[in-house]
């Protein structure tokens, strides 16, 4: 139900009953709590200095220094389909502003019609225009003709700033897609990261696969020597042989993961399938930079879906009060100014055919104000919602920062064992070759040495790119990649 008191206002005692009326529903406004997030966070990551520095500072062009790896970034942010969608969602919610923007401000609309109407002779009308004269002789014309052409013009005026409330949380709301768009940006130069690292270490892979096959072969022939001599039996030739075909056959396995990673980059790229230049140097003697993560409390402002986040709240905490609004009245006025006569020539008549209003409107709910209530604590529990987003993704952040820094220094202390395992696997090559041409070793001796060693150097090539893919996520977990 709607009251309007704009002609009560005429009255005093009716004045006075829309004064109560006004009171009675503005004291049965619900009111509920705002919850208010919790921002704390530990002073420092465990066995961690305070150090203020934080590497998520430098821009990702400085902290890669892959000249191909920063070229494949740098096409992927400007053709990524998945970044583009995103950039569409931020000038969406950017035009969204300009539609609150201008809800509270005047609305001017202009209208111009015609019109034709005969009314009965034997109604109130058609009785008034039959015995009325528009002026001395001249009776109105029938049928009766009408036109018409003007301006109207409606303003809300924005007392409990509904309006403008509305409009401050679509502002919000878009940076808030801003600082989602920046977290694609950190996310994409992560990925393409990530799977760079992937495709050297494969790249690195095959080729100690290649440089095993060669040992191996040489071996093989030797095997075939001996046997000749005596020496040897036809079962370690065998065992040889599929030794070399197991690894030869790994070698396609190892192809056809290049052909994925590199494809995998090509779309991350937006681009069809194609080769991927890229580093050919050593992978293993590849240089890990240090990184330093700051103090937890740098994640508030550096991290970009932390922002986001808070950006969403304070849309929510806004979004609580425009829901609020809804229960007091609406102050509307309306206007209007033109020209109207029963014929064209007399449009141009004034003030006789001058026609204008102003209306002053006083509309609120009164009765069955469910949907009202409805949408209000909806506004509510979406801002509590969004209180626990905001505090679940600064625990996330801390969390993942932690993760990685345990990871990174575990990982080196991991990589520091495999070089030395290794390199004595890579010795006991040699060794157990030459004791098995002065038959002091067999040849399985032999076999499971040149196995150990290419196992142990695979894995010391994967270790190498979890580090590399440490460095990566650690800079994106700080922060960082966006800028």
């Amino acid at each position: 139900m709607k009251i309007n008191i704009g002609k009560i206002l005429r009255y005093r005692k009716s004045s006075f009953v829309g004064f109560l009326v006004l009171t009675s529903v503005y004291a049965c406004v619900p009111t509920r709590t705002v919850k208010e997030e919790n921002k704390s966070v530990p002073e420092q990551y465990a066995n961690q200095s305070a150090d203020t520095v934080n590497t998520a500072k430098m821009k990702w062009k400085e902290f890669f220094s892959d000249p191909y790896l920063v070229a494949l970034i740098d096409t992927a942010l400007v053709h990524n389909q998945e970044l583009n969608i995103m950039l569409q969602n931020v000038d969406m919610s950017k035009n969204e502003i300009k539609t609150r923007k201008g809800e509270y401000l005047p609305f001017v609309n202009y209208f111009g019609g015609a019109e034709v109407e005969k009314v009965g002779e034997y109604t109130r009308n058609g009785a008034v225009e039959k015995n009325l004269d528009i002026r001395d002789g001249e009776e109105f014309p029938e049928p009766l003709t009408n036109y018409s052409f003007g301006l109207t013009a409606s303003w809300e005026i924005d007392v409990w700033k509904k309006l403008r409330n509305a409009k401050k949380s679509a502002v919000f709301e878009y940076l808030s897609t801003v600082e989602g768009k920046n977290f694609m940006v950190t996310t994409i130069v992560s990925e393409i990261a990530n799977s760079y690292y992937e495709l050297l270490a494969v790249d690195s892979q095959l080729a100690i696969i290649d440089q095993n096959l060669e040992i191996q072969e040489n071996a093989l022939k030797m095997v075939r020597l001996q046997k000749q001599a005596a020496r040897a039996t036809e079962l370690a030739v065998k065992k040889f042989e599929a030794e070399v075909l197991k690894n030869r056959s790994h070698r396609f396995e190892l192809k056809q993961q290049i052909v994925e990673m590199e494809n995998k980059i090509n779309f991350l790229m937006g681009r069809s399938p194609q080769k991927v230049a890229r580093n050919t140097g050593d992978f293993i003697g590849h240089a890990v930079d240090a990184i330093y993560a700051g103090v937890p409390s740098q994640l508030l402002q550096n991290r970009t879906d932390v922002r986001q986040a808070e950006l969403e709240l304070e849309a929510a905490k806004l979004n609580i009060k425009v829901a609020k609004a809804n229960f007091y009245p609406s102050f509307d006025i309306t206007a209007s100014v033109g020209l109207e006569a029963f014929k064209p020539k007399y449009l141009n008549t004034t003030p006789e055919s001058l026609l204008y209003s102003v209306v002053g409107d006083v509309v609120g709910p009164l009765i069955n104000r469910n949907a009202i209530k409805a949408e209000y604590k909806n506004a509510n529990d979406k801002q509590i919602q969004a209180v626990f987003e905001y505090e679940k993704t600064i625990l996330n952040a801390y969390i993942e920062v932690s993760n990685e820094l345990s990871n990174i220094d575990n990982l080196k202390q991991n990589f520091d064992l495999k070089v030395g395992q290794v390199e004595a696997l890579t010795e006991s090559i040699d060794i157990s070759i030459r004791l098995f041409q002065s038959a002091r070793a067999d040849y399985m001796e032999v076999l499971l040495t040149q196995r150990d060693a290419l196992e142990a150097t695979i894995e010391l090539i994967e270790t190498k790119k979890d580090q590399m893919i440490a460095q990566t996520t650690m800079y994106k977990a700080l922060g960082g990649g966006w800028n």
